[in-house]
């Protein structure tokens, strides 16, 4: 998609488009973060062949990052764990899980 037609898009939708300012990357720190993770995991570790190398070696990356690798920012537990811990104390009367929607703490990555 080019950014005319996103543009459009978001108009025809009433969505602001908001970018973070040049030289600004903690204005999206987390997202920053994770490029960083993944460059050292994936991009930087790698030479790749193919695409589906690409996507193999990603989705091998992606299944340890989640899974196994413990996350400071959710007290050393990983993605999932936390979710699941999320999801065991946000249970409605009803027997269903409610939507685990509680943000990560803010973080000072200096």
């Amino acid at each position: 998609m080019n950014i005319k037609k996103l543009e459009a898009w978001c108009t025809a939708n009433d969505v602001e488009l908001v970018f973070t300012q040049p030289g600004c990357p903690t204005q999206n720190s987390y997202v920053e973060r994770f490029n960083g993770s993944y460059r050292r995991g994936v991009l930087d570790a790698y030479l790749f062949r193919t695409l589906q190398d690409v996507r193999d070696i990603t989705e091998k990356w992606q299944f340890d990052y989640n899974t196994t690798r413990p996350h400071e920012a959710l007290g050393n537990m990983t993605p999932m764990e936390y979710y699941e811990m999320k999801m065991k104390s946000s249970l409605v009367g009803t027997g269903t899980p409610a939507p685990c929607r509680e943000e990560l703490p803010e973080r000072d990555f200096s």
